[in-house]
């Protein structure tokens, strides 16, 4: 896969310091050893040692020149502790509170993103994704002027007489109704998803079951004026909506449906109105057609991060590592 490849190569020129929390699943520390054999990152495992040593053992993974950052021995975590402290008391959190938080992986791995002694996290694989959202908006927080946190898929298509086709998919994972106001937010943030991965031009596509006023409903509503306010917010960004599927992204049909979109048959960022069809496009893309899913990875938040689905493989975590080493700024 050229792209993938792109992307790989684009990782190891930046050498990331990447956070996994998750040592407990063998495809963590599998992924962990291939990408630091690959040189697409430095991946630091958070746990203790031992419990470490002996996950390794059980699941038959050579562990050697991993980064390990022990919570309970760290002289960072009363560091982190306040760090969190700060950023929570006025919810109510009390510092012993934030401490006993900042023992646990998932908090002092993204308190480790946080502080800056890591430039990125990766987790979701035996962690819920409302957990790992809450973890780490409380730790890393919301980027400034992003309406809501979200996520997006770079879904690859197996080559074909075309060649290689990729495709941004959001939201697949975090907002599971966006209203009109966190919908143009989520085109908004998958259009630079798309620019930081693939370097192109992103084509957004607002998709809906109607295209262009062939329907009338208020779920069509909602995406038409999620179109007005994306394009409000970035009026240099190529954006188009509402459009069915077949006329975003194939060209015969646009020209029907959509004529002088100028999106439609050349979209590469596929916003679904909700996360019921994002999570079952995506999915049935992957399983169906063979595609490649890169993902989920988080948008809106201050560094680069992932939730992983509960259902990935160690290539899946290999390939994500690289997509967040690969956004980090050189």
């Amino acid at each position: 896969m050229e792209i993938l490849a792109s992307i790989w190569e684009r990782a190891r020129a930046r050498a990331s310091r990447i956070v996994l929390p998750e040592i407990d699943a063998p495809c963590i520390l599998k992924a962990a050893a291939t990408a630091l054999r690959e040189g697409l990152a430095e991946p630091v495992l958070v746990g203790g040692a031992a419990l470490i040593q002996d996950c390794a053992e059980r699941h038959q993974v050579d562990t050697k020149g991993l980064t390990i950052a022990d919570p309970s021995g760290s002289d960072r975590l009363g560091h982190y502790a306040d760090l969190l402290y700060q950023r929570r008391k006025h919810k109510g959190l009390t510092l012993a509170e934030a401490r006993d938080l900042a023992r646990s992986p998932l908090y002092f791995g993204a308190l480790m993103v946080a502080a800056g002694d890591a430039d990125g996290i990766v987790a979701g694989a035996c962690t819920t994704t409302a957990d790992v959202v809450r973890a780490l908006l409380w730790s890393i927080g919301k980027s400034e002027n992003v309406a809501v946190v979200s996520s997006a898929l770079l879904v690859i298509l197996p080559p074909s007489d075309g060649g290689e086709r990729a495709f941004i998919f959001a939201d697949a994972g975090v907002v599971p109704d966006p209203t009109p106001d966190q919908l143009a937010a989520i085109a908004v943030a998958s259009a630079r998803t798309r620019r930081l991965l693939v370097g192109d031009v992103p084509y957004v596509a607002m998709l809906s079951f109607s295209t262009k006023g062939s329907a009338e409903h208020p779920a069509v509503e909602k995406v038409r004026r999620a179109t007005e306010i994306a394009k409000r917010i970035a009026p240099d960004l190529a954006i188009d909506g509402e459009l069915q599927a077949d006329a975003a992204i194939v060209p015969s049909i646009a020209g029907r449906k959509a004529p002088g979109s100028p999106v439609a048959g050349r979209a590469n960022v596929l916003v679904f109105p909700n996360l019921d069809a994002g999570n079952i496009g995506y999915k049935l893309v992957e399983r169906l057609a063979g595609a490649g899913a890169i993902g989920p990875l988080l948008q809106g938040l201050k560094r680069p991060a992932s939730d992983l689905s509960r259902g990935c493989s160690t290539d899946d975590v290999v390939n994500v590592i690289a997509a967040i080493g690969a956004q980090r700024e050189l």
